[in-house]
């Protein structure tokens, strides 16, 4: 042990135990579909996001990254930071892979209490994270843990790993947060093939204790994946709830992957999903946000900050980005709702810092026949703000074009009862499960609002008082859009209908 801590105080004095690739931060950030409000990396393949924390005045995005190449593969933590979850500086890779594993899902936590031993300088990073290791006698996932002193820029791995192990090829995504009642460590972490979330704690991080096991229930047509378990407020004043959340690949109900969530009660030992209505339904509903994951050490007065991986195993390869593949989406605050319809869980997209010159939609073409060429066009990114209040229309809301053949469609269809996104007429399709119309449940009783987010490959949505979201990538054929709110009389509520241009994050 004597010799971990003079790794570690090595590690942080001179240089890096592992040979880390380095970012590419020359990239222009400019290419076609190249996003500009949400993070994605200067070069090759990412997809979950991994040990969101906030520490010392920066917010951490780890994420799963192969420095190699554009494909799956040799995973890694790639690292970023932000001081406001928008704008994101690419740093060198943390926690690479070794000795034939690769680095797979998990957390860090700030070990305020030095708990676990290991900060020496005051308070430490601690990531707890999946090893995936190829043995003779097959695959094995493993809980393990590593350490850094540095504000996570260098980590050393722990010699007593893995902290977890049953002798499992799938047990994975470990969500680990402290309990400051219980005063210990909390682990939720997947069971895949079970359906299954299990329980642990533990005083120190190193050694864990088996408490319960959720499920299964809820959707249960595919693995169960990255875990997170939070507790969340209220939007309007009543007492906090906790939240599961749980990925679900293949087999999500929109194709592919997609994410559900239990609200309830953890007595810090067993979660118990709520009797009332609402209490289960989709994170996101649109096709392209997975294996979402919130922050630790968020200071107490911030509401949680969720951030998920944007695209669907489906076709997460095939998609015509370069140099890079794959990106996060927005950042978004989460609490829930209670109202005579139920309980539903409330996001609100992290975005307004972003807003630039702001147009009123009444000033937009919305006349199908000033479209396409003569009317006022945009480019991405944007946002879109508007209120439908009570209309008389069936089916309402807006399309965004990119020329007359090609434009995706946001609305809401009450006969069907359905919100929806459909972007089989969009642009390119990618793959036979790309063109697709993902839809969620209405609820009557809450207001028609939409606040839309366009990037330039991305449409995220949130709409009924931020009680769906729906985030689906797009790759129009042009750049530059028009936008048409139909039926043509279908007026947005005065004063609610606003577009702001969005100034790029690069």
């Amino acid at each position: 042990m004597k010799s971990f801590f003079r790794e570690l105080i090595r590690c942080v004095a001179t240089l890096t135990l592992f040979a880390l690739p380095t970012a590419a931060q020359n990239s222009d950030y400019d290419q076609p579909y190249r996003p500009q409000v949400h993070f994605s990396p200067a070069e090759n393949w990412t997809n979950d996001p991994n040990g969101l924390v906030f520490f010392q005045g920066e917010y951490h995005l780890f994420f799963q990254y192969n420095p190699y190449g554009d494909q799956w593969g040799h995973m890694s933590w790639g690292h970023a930071v932000s001081t406001d979850l928008l704008h994101w500086h690419e740093l060198p890779v943390a926690i690479p892979e070794h000795d034939n594993t690769m680095i797979f899902t998990g957390s860090v936590v700030v070990d305020h209490g030095n708990t676990s031993g290991f900060c020496t300088h005051g308070d430490c990073l601690v990531a707890i994270y999946t090893g995936h290791t190829q043995t003779p006698q097959g695959v094995r996932q493993t809980q393990n843990l590593a350490v850094s002193l540095d504000k996570g820029r260098n980590w050393a791995q722990y010699p007593g790993n893995p902290v977890l192990d049953l002798k499992m090829a799938d047990f994975r995504d470990p969500s680990v947060s402290w309990d400051p009642i219980a005063h210990h460590w909390v682990m939720a972490v997947s069971l895949p093939k079970e359906h299954k979330i299990r329980f642990y704690s533990s005083p120190n991080l190193k050694v864990w204790t088996q408490l319960s096991d959720f499920g299964p229930t809820g959707d249960i047509d595919g693995d169960w994946e990255c875990p997170d378990l939070l507790q969340i407020p209220s939007s309007n004043g009543a007492s906090s709830m906790w939240a599961l959340k749980v990925g679900l690949n293949p087999g999500a109900p929109q194709g592919g992957s997609g994410e559900q969530y239990f609200l309830g009660t953890f007595d810090g030992k067993t979660f118990r999903q709520s009797r009332l209505r609402g209490s289960h339904g989709l994170t996101n509903y649109g096709k392209d946000d997975y294996c979402a994951i919130s922050y630790n050490g968020l200071p107490k007065d911030q509401k949680p900050v969720l951030i998920g991986w944007m695209s669907n195993w489906q076709y997460a390869a095939k998609i015509p980005t370069f140099p890079y593949r794959g990106q996060m989406s927005l950042p978004r605050h989460l609490s829930y709702i209670s109202d005579q319809a139920g309980l539903a869980l409330k996001q609100e997209p992290i975005i307004a810092p972003l807003r630039g010159k702001n147009y009123e939609l009444s000033a937009l073409s919305t006349n199908t026949s000033a479209l396409y060429g003569s009317g006022h066009t945009i480019q991405p990114p944007f946002e879109i703000r508007l209120n439908f209040g009570h209309p008389t229309d069936t089916v309402f809301g807006l399309k965004i074009f990119s020329d007359q053949q090609h434009w995706t469609e946001v609305a809401f269809d009450t006969a069907k009862k359905e919100f929806y996104i459909d972007r089989t007429h969009s642009g390119a399709a990618v793959s036979p499960d790309f063109p697709t119309r993902t839809k969620a449940p209405l609820v009557t009783t809450r207001p028609y609002d939409l606040t839309l987010i366009v990037d330039r490959s991305s449409v995220e949505a949130f709409a009924q008082d931020g009680t769906i979201a729906m985030t689906d990538l797009v790759f129009p054929v042009a750049n530059n859009l028009q936008i048409q709110i139909f039926p043509n009389d279908a007026k947005p509520i005065d004063s609610e209908g606003q577009l702001w241009e969005l100034k790029s994050i690069w």
